[in-house]
């Protein structure tokens, strides 16, 4: 079993990610990305701004379950603004959540959103894409 101390030293300067808004989501999200399906995310730039921390591209992500075990390291490949109604069929499949749907996507993160408190139809996304570099 990989520790999180263990990891941050084989990977320095790794950030660690947390998904979703519960326990459950957390887990299957980290499964998501474990098995190749996710390979984005995205998060509100205002709570980017607010938490004062953003990905690097090229940067390391160290990956946790709902039980903050480590599942996985991946590796930032490219970040861009974009705007909630801009986001792209493409990119919502990429997210690999639910059916793969823009519309899934849109109804699910407007509720994520919402529930954070940031939800505007053209509030600005940091859209991030990873690759795997190692399963955990």
């Amino acid at each position: 079993m990989h520790t999180l101390d263990g990891l941050k030293m084989k990977f320095p300067g790794a950030d660690v990610w947390q998904m979703g808004d519960s326990q459950a989501l957390a887990s299957e999200l980290a499964d998501l990305i474990r098995k190749g399906i996710k390979t984005a995310t995205c998060g509100s730039l205002a709570s980017y701004q607010q938490e004062g921390a953003a990905s690097r591209i090229g940067g390391y992500v160290i990956v946790l379950d709902g039980q903050e075990v480590p599942a996985c390291v991946v590796r930032v490949v490219s970040a861009r603004l974009v705007r909630f109604c801009d986001v792209t069929a493409e990119f919502a499949r990429k997210e690999g959540e639910g059916d793969l749907s823009l519309e899934h996507w849109c109804k699910e993160h407007q509720r994520f959103f919402t529930q954070e408190g940031t939800f505007s139809d053209d509030m600005e996304l940091i859209a991030e894409e990873f690759e795997v570099v190692e399963l955990l």
